[in-house]
């Protein structure tokens, strides 16, 4: 059974009979934006919208401290500029 999503130090993060299957990672830059550095999810739960709402709670946390995201993670930036609800967010490097 898959767990709820967790928050890490400078991270969010799912597991699975404790052991780690998906995670975002990030930072804070001098800018106090949020950097996203990676997102993995496992080959297992691929497919399943894991990484878009892994995306979605940092997108949560940078409206929560308003702040920007930048990212460093392919994954991650195609989601933010693909929706358009997470706009607000998307801050420029």
């Amino acid at each position: 059974m898959m767990d709820e999503i967790k928050r890490g130090d400078g991270e969010f993060f799912i597991t699975q009979n404790g052991e780690k299957k998906a995670e975002i990672t990030f930072s804070h830059d001098n800018d106090s934006n949020i950097v996203i550095e990676h997102t993995y999810v496992a080959e297992e739960l691929g497919g399943q919208g894991i990484g878009k709402q892994l995306v979605a709670k940092v997108v949560e946390k940078a409206r929560a401290e308003n702040k920007k995201i930048i990212s460093q993670c392919d994954y991650a930036e195609s989601q933010l500029k693909k929706h358009e609800e997470y706009h607000d967010v998307l801050g420029s490097a």
